[in-house]
């Protein structure tokens, strides 16, 4: 019986792990690493970019616009947020930038909820139906792909080669920075500021770069997630996420090509098996002590235990080094 229970929990883990979720939290993590990881700066807004970038292209579309005009603006959207937060944040020390930034991007999320601008961000309802064009052009033919609870339907499928592609892209631009000599530039501005500026480099204006490049990045995250269930709405763009998308950097190792995007698989991975043993095992035996309800806090609880495991016995990540995961405060 656990055998059976433990393989139904793999496979949801394995389904989930590179679903759209996934894809959105790869590519989210990809933009904060160039701002965390590779430039040394603690943002902890980086939701923001995925909401305006979310909602500048829904609110296009549910304006009548066509899609790839809304991508446009989401992407132009989500850099001109990094220009807008960077410009008066950016030489602040490294725990005020981390409030500086939390709080922008709060206050985006207020303002996308609030009701007097329910016309054009739909408030607490949201925007619906925001993919249709993008569906349209879905060349995969109806039905659902794989065997079992491991498939997926047309339309999620073909947000899946459309996110994943995009995630392949956003490695190979990142790698491409990293190992020019703007990159190595950045690691130095990450490592020591005033040496850097002693040989007279512009450090706030390289901090600002990455912080823009990190944004757009994360702004095409936010409209890989509107493409998934065709709809935007401002209960997904909470603080936690951005923390979530910390654990996937710090997962895979901060400063490297590949750690976003397998911890964006390792943890959905981990985060799908253990709410599906605890569902199953609520569901067959009646744990006294969590109740259904307490699923989705619980398995949260079982993933920071793993994360604090981590970073006991690997602080670097699964693929960082030691020297990478040091970061020095600006």
């Amino acid at each position: 019986m656990f055998a059976l229970s433990l393989g139904s929990a793999l496979i949801d883990g394995l389904r989930d792990s590179i679903a759209v979720v996934a894809c959105v939290s790869a590519l989210a993590g990809i933009g904060l690493n160039v701002q965390f990881g590779f430039a040394g700066l603690l943002n902890f807004g980086h939701i923001g970019s995925a909401l305006v970038g979310a909602y500048g292209a829904a609110i296009v579309v549910n304006q009548g616009g066509p899609l790839w005009v809304g991508v446009i603006v989401g992407v132009v959207a989500a850099g001109v947020l990094g220009l807008l937060m960077g410009l008066p944040t950016l030489r602040l020390r490294a725990d005020y930038l981390a409030i500086a930034t939390i709080s922008v991007a709060e206050i985006l999320r207020v303002l996308a909820n609030s009701a007097r601008l329910q016309s054009v961000t739909g408030g607490p309802i949201g925007i619906s139906n925001v993919a249709d064009d993008f569906y349209s052009i879905n060349p995969i033919p109806d039905g659902r792909y794989g065997w079992g609870s491991f498939s997926y339907n047309h339309n999620t499928l073909w947000a899946m080669l459309v996110g994943w592609s995009l995630v392949a892209l956003a490695s190979l631009f990142v790698w491409g920075l990293a190992h020019s000599p703007w990159g190595r530039l950045l690691k130095a501005v990450r490592e020591d500021e005033e040496a850097t500026r002693s040989l007279g480099k512009n450090v706030f204006a390289m901090k600002l770069q990455a912080f823009i490049a990190g944004s757009v990045i994360g702004g095409i995250a936010g409209i890989i997630f509107t493409f998934d269930g065709g709809f935007v709405k401002p209960d997904f763009f909470i603080a936690q996420t951005t923390f979530n998308w910390y654990l996937v950097v710090i997962l895979g190792g901060a400063a490297t090509i590949i750690g976003p995007t397998v911890g964006a698989i390792v943890y959905w991975f981990v985060i799908s098996v253990f709410n599906s043993l605890l569902s199953q095992a609520i569901g067959r035996d009646g744990w006294w002590f969590i109740s259904s309800t307490d699923v989705g806090a619980v398995r949260y609880v079982l993933v920071g235990v793993s994360i604090a495991l981590l970073l006991v016995f690997r602080p670097e990540g699964l693929f960082g080094n030691k020297e990478e995961a040091v970061i020095g405060e600006h």
